[in-house]
């Protein structure tokens, strides 16, 4: 099997490198201004970083890190996450690290109005919003009755991978680009980069930023690691099905039933699917049908629903 020549984006080292290093800012203020439609005045031209430690106290767990946090020219600060796996509250961990980022603005006895707008952008390799059928959606603060939005200073943005079914063919705008590129960066080949790129340089850079062959052995080996950690993650989760359906299958002979196996792995399918695996990850590990997961995903949505 030949080499891809380019990383996978969602992995978290290298998603780092391409949005949160000096050395490809450009990057990141392109991706800014396509994902959140600023134009004219509200384009952003300059970002300068900042600690992505939420709480130095405890920096070092992982809960109190955001991938990438910075500020632009008018003091607006910008969070932006890559969440591969679905965890359990990841939307009010999207409001808390909004506001964290916005109560650290202020020293102790300074103004309140000195305080600036918080724009927290998600990319989820998981479907985050089930009501929500956009693949990108921003939501914002508004008043109930009149819609008026008055309050400003906190806006989210989520990129619903899982959601995005375009082809290379059917690109047309920088969105959508952006979304391919997250999706099958890792699978693109020199003929198919010409076509996805065109006229945008930018995103050219960023599959640029992904060719293996400029990385240095110690940014490839941090990358492999990063990869083998996600790997080990994912052993130790089908290592617990393995030992659920063991166990149903003792209680199924014990009682003479054969419905212990098949409702622990049932129930287990249900938990992969609430932590976002896809339904190709799911079928390639555990050896099931594509039928059996159809019906397995019809009552995991009665369940939500209840």
């Amino acid at each position: 099997m030949l080499l891809s020549k380019f990383l996978d984006p969602k992995n978290d080292f290298a998603f780092k490198q391409i949005f949160g290093t000096d050395k490809n800012k450009n990057i990141l203020v392109h991706f800014i201004n396509d994902v959140m439609k600023f134009e004219g005045s509200d384009k952003i031209h300059d970002v300068s970083f900042l600690t992505t430690a939420q709480n130095p106290d405890i920096a070092y767990l992982k809960q109190s890190l955001v991938d990438v946090l910075c500020t632009d020219e008018k003091g607006y600060q910008y969070i932006i996450e890559m969440q591969v796996a679905k965890t359990s509250g990841f939307e009010k961990r999207a409001q808390y690290y909004a506001a964290k980022a916005y109560s650290r603005q202020l020293n102790h006895g300074e103004d309140y109005t000195q305080l600036k707008a918080v724009i927290f952008i998600a990319i989820t390799d998981f479907v985050m919003l089930p009501n929500t059928p956009d693949y990108r959606s921003t939501h914002i603060i508004l008043d109930e009755k009149t819609y008026n939005h008055d309050l400003k200073d906190f806006s989210y943005t989520f990129l619903e991978l899982p959601k995005f079914h375009k082809s290379i063919d059917e690109l047309s705008t920088l969105i959508e680009k952006w979304m391919y590129f997250f999706k099958h960066a890792e699978e693109t080949s020199e003929a198919e980069l010409i076509r996805i790129v065109g006229s945008d340089e930018i995103i050219y850079q960023a599959y640029e930023a992904l060719n293996r062959f400029s990385w240095s052995e110690i940014e490839l080996n941090t990358y492999e690691q990063e990869e083998k950690r996600e790997r080990d993650a994912q052993a130790i989760i089908k290592q617990k099905l393995i030992d659920a359906e063991a166990r149903g299958e003792t209680r199924g002979e014990a009682r003479g039933e054969a419905r212990g196996k098949a409702d622990e792995r049932k129930c287990f399918v249900k938990t992969l699917l609430r932590k976002g695996w896809s339904d190709e990850s799911i079928i390639d590990n555990l050896e099931i049908t594509p039928r059996e997961l159809s019906s397995i995903k019809q009552e995991l949505d009665l369940e939500s629903k209840d």
